[in-house]
């Protein structure tokens, strides 16, 4: 399974997406990451990295291949900060955009190769979700 692929199968799913723990562990056996929304204020990921982001209104997330970078208030010790700052030198902005299209609550922007589904709530456009594989993040 790839990226595209994937996108396929999700396209026109209702929200929130309900993956079975076989489906995701078959996702991240593939390296392959989804990000969508959930509720107001979530970036969720699921796959190779499972992680959220909190986004009220949207924000901006850092990732690389190890996942979110965490919150730079967050760190305290010389070795969480050390890391921190080797990691955000190569990681890639995810954006979350929120109600920046009409027909949409949550886009996303970033400049990592992707494809992209819908998840409908009932019969409306919900997320315009992605899917990216690990191996297009830096390491």
């Amino acid at each position: 399974m790839n990226a595209k692929q994937l996108a396929e199968e999700l396209q026109r799913q209702q929200y929130p997406l309900a993956l079975s723990a076989e489906r995701r562990e078959k996702i991240k056996a593939a390296g392959l990451i989804v990000v969508m929304g959930h509720s107001d204020d979530v970036m969720l990921l699921l796959g190779a990295i499972t992680d959220e982001f909190d986004c009220y209104d949207g924000g901006t997330a850092l990732i690389d291949s190890k996942g979110l970078l965490p919150a730079r208030e967050n760190l305290e010790e010389d070795h969480e900060l050390e890391e921190y700052f080797a990691r955000k030198r190569i990681a890639v902005p995810l954006e979350a955009l929120w109600c920046a299209e009409p027909e949409h609550c949550w886009t996303y922007k970033t400049e990592i190769p992707h494809e992209t589904f819908e998840l409908f709530d009932d019969e409306e456009p919900y997320c315009r979700g992605l899917v990216m594989d690990i191996q297009d993040l830096p390491f």
